[in-house]
């Protein structure tokens, strides 16, 4: 196990923690949650042995290898394949060996080749295509050289060579930056089945629920150890803090604040599947009240001046790019849409899909190649972009940078707004250039948002913001009056703030009637209709049709009572799980139709509507956990279709 004693790490005249204790046994999948600079990643790198405690003991067993990503990848013209083989380096150093041994060393050799089919050495690059295969990476692209793919997808093959590496202690920081929605769902089913120990850093809640069974929470230069995944952190820290009467006052008046909204969303809202999963969203911010209060970030968006109706209107539009040639590019063709005054619509689809490019032409970055964008008169955007944290003055204060777009404010006007995103006392005046990436995203965030759009686009808007940051912004942007369109691979944030989804896929926009339930169960088909066209394809490639007609038939006559014979047990257990998911559903239902009613939200109902909204926390978690297993169920018995 890991086990620290007295444990006492600073970072220049900082503390981060001080005689702090705790224990991580074997195959625990560990979160570790705080503030941005709280010390999560000085502490990655203590276990890494890349620095040394102030004081105390941090041990774990000697014989652990240790797997984690190097966040820069070398550039290099080897092939994705190799460089996540590359990972596994005992297999490559026996590889080594082997290449130099003398031929004629017949006992070395038999030694060696032992060796290397203990190391799996012969299904080393099946075991890399597969992930490949799962971060998203298109058979065609697992032999083009790394420096071939773009930043984001480079840290993916570093993600990939991780995995790949044999290790009992696997090292996780914010895995899921650069990762879609299909391949962060892949990547929590893989670390679920991993049988080392995880320990893992992510500002992605849901992400962290699903995979963490433990949380380490850096609490006042100490590591509290919760029990359960990151809801269940929420719940047993907001019960500490009322224990211990830390912002009592503070979480009823933001209650009553938070209910006076939820209200107004339940009045208004219509019975899409979407909007009734928002409500259940909204009703879980009721119990982070405490601890919002307590971060000391309160992010508000200003309301914006008028909302015309609809806002933008897009007519058969193409859009993408003009190479220097001259030539276009086009990435999405024929999109006819509208944005209503105060819609709020989340962008879904894979990596490489087109979202960006929707947004960038909607923000008019780009212009369409075809078709018309008609915005309304009186439309103002604020687009959040990724790259938005480059065009910060990095010699700049945040108030200087403030004061350049409101000369006429008075500053303690602007100190007030600025504070509010977290920048109070001398870091108002201090120079951005030092800034993490989340505290120069609040900035740039801020700085949008003041000018009062009255459409927002939000290209992964709360990448590098820590969980209390994320919880700030999902709330100001659920209060927000103006229009939304956001790309996000943050599910919680999603489920907090849009009302309807656009999918974006094979070059088309499409509006998505569903949930994100509904988008899991989408993704699943396709995958699985084109995993079916490959293997389709593979088998005609395979010269089925060269075999005679008699012979044929009675090799897939033995086929299908093989597989008969294995589907036989996985279709039982299926059984199984689809009944009890009916009744975590029907219940979950009854839930969702008293939470809906007004009067659960009565003062005299307070107990009974914490205790129905934990039983709908703990059955929604059980929900997601059957989900996650019918799909591999589902997965495998499509893996022995005939």
């Amino acid at each position: 196990m890991i086990r620290s004693t007295g444990l006492t790490l600073r970072r220049g005249t900082k503390v981060l923690l001080d005689s702090a204790e705790f224990v991580i046994h074997p195959g625990e999948r560990v979160g570790i949650v705080g503030k941005n600079g709280a010390g999560k990643s000085t502490l990655f790198a203590l276990l890494q042995d890349e620095l040394d405690q102030d004081a105390g003991s941090l041990t774990m067993p000697d014989t652990w290898r240790i797997a984690s990503v190097r966040q820069e990848v070398v550039s290099s013209q080897q092939p994705a394949r190799e460089f996540v083989i590359d990972g596994d380096t005992h297999l490559r150093a026996l590889q080594a060996e082997r290449a130099q041994l003398d031929e004629h060393d017949g006992t070395k050799i038999a030694e060696l080749e032992s060796a290397l089919i203990e190391a799996d050495a012969w299904s080393a690059p099946s075991r890399a295509e597969q992930l490949l295969a799962g971060l998203g990476f298109k058979p065609d692209q697992w032999m083009n050289p790394v420096n071939s793919f773009s930043g984001g997808w480079q840290m993916r093959l570093a993600l990939a060579r991780a995995l790949m590496a044999p290790s009992e202690l696997l090292l996780l920081d914010e895995p899921t930056n650069h990762l879609d929605l299909d391949a962060m769902l892949w990547l929590e089913k893989w670390l679920t089945a991993y049988q080392g120990t995880v320990v893992l850093i992510s500002h992605d809640t849901e992400f962290l629920d699903a995979v963490a069974k433990v949380i380490l929470h850096f609490d006042q230069c100490k590591l509290v150890r919760y029990k359960g995944g990151y809801e269940d952190f929420l719940t047993q820290r907001a019960e500490r803090l009322k224990q211990a009467q830390i912002a009592i006052d503070r979480q009823s008046r933001e209650s009553v604040r938070l209910q006076g909204f939820i209200d107004r969303f339940k009045a208004k809202a219509s019975k899409a599947k979407q909007a009734q999963s928002r409500v259940k969203a909204l009703a879980r911010m009721e119990k982070l009240a405490p601890l919002q209060m307590e971060s000391g970030i309160s992010i508000h968006i200003p309301s914006p001046a008028n909302m015309p109706d609809p806002l933008l209107v897009l007519d058969k539009v193409s859009t993408g790019y003009t190479n220097e040639k001259g030539e276009s590019k086009t990435i999405l063709s024929d999109v006819t849409l509208m944005v209503r005054g105060g819609a709020r619509i989340g962008v879904l689809g894979v990596n490489g899909a087109g979202k960006s490019t929707l947004i960038k032409t909607i923000a008019q970055e780009l212009s369409p190649l075809a078709g018309q964008y008609k915005p309304a008169k009186g439309m103002e955007v604020g687009y959040f972009a990724q790259q938005q944290l480059d065009m910060l003055d990095l010699d700049a204060t945040p108030l200087q940078h403030l004061a350049r777009i409101a000369p006429d404010t008075r500053e303690q006007e602007m100190r007030n707004y600025l504070g509010g995103f977290g920048f109070g006392g001398d870091t108002v005046n201090s120079k951005v250039a030092p800034f993490s990436g989340g505290e120069k995203a609040r900035l740039a965030l801020s700085l949008i948002v003041w000018q009062k759009p009255n459409l927002l686009l939000l290209d992964e808007p709360s990448n590098h913001l820590d969980v209390d940051t994320r919880e700030a912004l999902a709330t100001a942007l659920a209060e927000f009056n103006g229009s939304m369109l956001m790309v996000s691979h943050d599910r919680h944030l999603l489920r907090t703030t849009v009302d309807s989804f656009w999918i974006v896929a094979d070059g088309k926009v499409q509006e998505f009637d569903g949930d994100l339930e509904d988008y899991r169960e989408w993704l699943n088909q396709r995958n699985q209709a084109q995993r079916s066209e490959a293997r389709q394809e593979a088998a005609e490639n395979n010269g089925k049709e060269n075999i005679d007609r008699k012979t044929q038939k009675r090799l897939e006559a033995e086929e299908r009572q093989r597989v008969s014979a294995l589907r036989k047990p996985l279709e039982s257990k299926l059984k199984k799980v689809e009944s009890e998911m009916a009744k975590s559903q029907k219940r979950l239902e009854e839930i969702d139709l008293l939470i809906t009613n007004e009067s659960f939200y009565a003062d005299e109902r307070r107990d009974e509507r914490v205790k129905v909204l934990n039983e709908h926390g703990e059955l929604s978690k059980r929900h997601n956990d059957l989900e996650e297993e019918w799909l591999m169920l589902q997965e495998e018995i499509e893996s022995l279709a005939v």
